[in-house]
């Protein structure tokens, strides 16, 4: 089974948990200092990860580690199954999960706008409030610039693509004159 799979499950499972008792936003903070100590440790990392070492003393490390960074009951808990079933070394994967799975229920979604030059602040706002409507969604945009492009504006949003752009409809009428 792929690590995105077994993330997603661990996220989703942790998700629904935390809708019930209010807590994804603290969680959510909670596991992000987990990431980063097990990140900025490589001997904590190798450790959890180490199937030479007894899982009672990998068990022993991390209530050690819950005690002094003081997480919530939920945000310890999952750490424990985690461990319990070889994938807190996965906890990255499981966050950035954790995170979209979040986002998703709350109808977030993230997106990129492509453009041929600059956009105004009226442009983006008006290119967020189409994708809004297109999408039923909250959308999150990141704005960059691709000269290729030509002019109009290229944007994504997860797997759809909306393309406006002056190179994709120069090609498709380039496509329909070669067909005739």
């Amino acid at each position: 089974m792929s690590v995105e799979t077994v993330a997603r499950r661990y996220a989703t499972a942790l998700a629904d948990v935390v809708e019930k008792t209010g807590e994804a936003d603290s969680v959510r903070t909670e596991l992000k200092t987990w990431e980063a100590m097990i990140a900025s440790n490589a001997d904590l990392a190798n450790a959890f990860g180490n199937p030479a070492i007894a899982h009672l003393k990998k068990e022993a490390v991390l209530e050690k580690l819950i005690e002094k960074a003081g997480s919530s009951r939920t945000t310890s808990n999952f750490l424990r199954v985690l461990l319990r079933n070889g994938r807190l070394t996965e906890l990255a994967e499981v966050g950035t999960k954790f995170d979209s799975v979040i986002e998703e229920r709350r109808g977030i979604v993230h997106g990129t706008i492509s453009s041929a030059h600059d956009l105004s602040e009226a442009e983006k706002a008006e290119l967020k409030a189409a994708l809004e409507k297109v999408t039923g969604k909250t959308v999150n945009l990141t704005f960059s610039n691709d000269t290729d492009l030509i002019g109009g504006v290229v944007a994504r949003i997860g797997s759809t693509v909306y393309d406006s752009s002056v190179k994709t409809q120069l090609a498709t009428l380039r496509e329909r004159l070669l067909e005739r």
